[in-house]
């Protein structure tokens, strides 16, 4: 892995312009298709790209107008929806081409829903680290949905589900008038165990409101610091980090010096070297040496999106705060590793 340096935010804002995209995922029945029929009947949502993957539940209720290739269909309400049938990668940029070329509609915002089965992380990852895509698109938030009634059996039973919850930047409950308040209960705080930064939301009949699900990444290095908590998540951490069981742990580290971005970026080189496939997500701000505003990083596994630089710090706290969602690696090993490498780049230096 390699985390290449950008030019400075006062020069250009790397974001202004890309079109956000929105993952909906969720195990088998949860929903997803009846939340994104929802979304797309709200007049605010009237130019959107929903990418629903052929194996995925098709099934998005509006009467198509126009067929506009083989594969990518003209809603009645003005969304555009395609069919993914190959790669991603390919569905993307022959979306953009399009809309460049006025073949399709001007769509503001994408929408993908992934299959009942499927990892997000590899949607993620090609969102990240393509180079054509990174120039046109920007991912906005990743929303799991949880069926209240089987979600309980299926954390315990199949993998799919956990990793799901544990990528999430919202989570949203459906079914919930099939059961009572205390199981209801009892699934919020399973869920807050597995990743304690999604905030929970329960659809009623499939409806929730949009601001919850939109906007939740950054959209310009001018970023006020409400926007800044809202992508990071709420900033509590008791020093132990959070898990649901010894497979899934959610913890944050903050460090009040700056760091010579050299030292960060070897942090995450080896981290990732040694442990890519159980890092599941990495985001947050780094204070770096010689900086005006903080680089923001994310990243999924071993792949990392370029690094961006804000314009200025948000808010008067200048800490680096990175939130790590991990499979299987403590919060001490990764705190004991920066400390490490922070140690031997200091000796260097001196």
């Amino acid at each position: 892995m390699t985390v290449a340096e950008t030019s400075s935010a006062t020069t250009r804002d790397a974001l202004a312009g890309l079109i956000p995209v929105s993952i909906i995922t969720g195990f088998l029945g949860s929903g997803k298709t009846t939340l994104i029929n929802h979304l797309l009947k709200r007049p605010e949502m009237n130019r959107v790209a929903v990418i629903v993957n052929e194996l995925g539940e098709i099934g998005v209720d509006n009467e198509l107008v126009q067929v506009s290739s083989e594969q990518m269909m003209l809603l009645n309400n003005g969304c555009l929806c395609c069919v993914l049938r190959g790669d991603l990668q390919e569905t993307l940029r022959e979306l953009f081409i399009k809309r460049r070329n006025g073949e399709v509609i001007d769509f503001d915002r994408v929408v993908i829903e992934t299959t009942g089965l499927a990892d997000p992380a590899p949607v993620m990852q090609t969102l990240i680290t393509d180079t054509l895509l990174l120039e046109q698109y920007r991912l906005d938030c990743v929303v799991t949905l949880v069926d209240a009634v089987n979600a309980p059996g299926q954390l315990n039973q199949f993998s799919e589900p956990v990793k799901q919850v544990a990528l999430a930047d919202r989570l949203v409950v459906t079914k919930s008038d099939l059961v009572a308040e205390k199981q209801l209960t009892a699934l919020t705080g399973r869920l807050n165990e597995i990743n304690p930064k999604a905030p929970v939301r329960v659809a009623i009949n499939g409806e929730i409101d949009l601001p919850f699900l939109v906007d939740v990444g950054l959209r310009s290095s001018r970023a006020r610091l409400e926007e800044v908590e809202r992508w990071l998540g709420a900033d509590e951490d008791d020093g132990h980090g959070h898990r649901h069981d010894e497979n899934v742990q959610n913890f944050v580290l903050r460090f009040e010096k700056p760091m010579p971005w050299a030292t960060f970026t070897q942090c995450l080189e080896v981290l990732t070297a040694l442990r890519g496939p159980d890092l599941l997500r990495v985001k947050g701000l780094v204070n770096v040496e010689g900086k005006a505003g903080p680089m923001v990083v994310q990243g999924v596994q071993h792949l990392f999106h370029p690094p961006l630089e804000l314009a200025a710090w948000p808010g008067a706290d200048r800490s680096t705060r990175l939130v790590f969602i991990t499979h299987g690696i403590p919060r001490q090993t990764v705190a004991d590793l920066f400390s490490a490498i922070g140690a031997v780049t200091a000796n260097r230096r001196a």
